[in-house]
């Protein structure tokens, strides 16, 4: 269901929905802590609104595999001709081929709401994240304005964040810690480590 709404609405995302304000994006992609050369996994990349500012972050030297559901989002991202060390992967996160420990970090931007196993999801998360790798679930909105835009559209009305003691017990439960969740008018993030033992 998702991943048909999704495929449906990629021709028209980056015009009726995508964050148009380079602003926001940069300043959020500024809040994560990602070093210049770490290889990071973007899940949910859609038409790959956030692919630029996370590039800007790792530079010439890291790698960014991109990673959606969607195969006409990820169509859309790609045919962007985005410039770095990137690799465009249709896939579910919940279900990957990835090696044990292979990022340095993970940005799930506009994503997360719509994992339909979020468990599942952060567990994979956390297995293919390097031992002190970080995990960054980021939007441009907040919380109650992004679950009440969900809330009008039948195909995604449950896809919504978690309140903050959800999330944490989410993420605690998936094996992170360092968990930090920020949430005020006009962003969202929450933030998590995998331990380094």
């Amino acid at each position: 269901m998702v991943k048909t709404y999704f495929n449906e609405k990629a021709a028209i995302w980056d015009e009726a929905v995508a964050e148009k304000d380079v602003t926001k994006l940069e300043e959020m992609a500024g809040r994560l802590a990602i070093e210049p050369g770490a290889r990071v996994l973007d899940v949910g990349t859609g038409t790959g609104v956030f692919v630029p500012f996370i590039l800007s972050r790792i530079g010439h030297n890291g790698n960014l595999v991109c990673l959606d559901l969607a195969e006409e989002m990820l169509k859309r991202a790609q045919a962007k001709g985005f410039e770095g060390n990137i690799d465009y992967i249709c896939a579910d996160i919940a279900n990957t081929r990835f090696d044990n420990e292979t990022f340095d970090a993970v940005v799930c931007y506009s994503s997360f709401p719509h994992f339909q196993d979020k468990p599942g999801a952060l567990k994979e998360i956390n297995r293919v994240l390097k031992k002190g790798g970080g995990l960054f679930i980021c939007h441009t909105s907040s919380r109650y304005t992004i679950n009440e835009i969900h809330r009008q559209i039948p195909a995604v009305r449950s896809d919504l964040i978690p309140d903050e003691a959800e999330m944490r017990n989410l993420l605690s439960a998936a094996g992170f810690a360092e968990i930090s969740i920020q949430d005020n008018e006009d962003n969202y993030l929450a933030s998590a480590r995998k331990p380094q033992d």
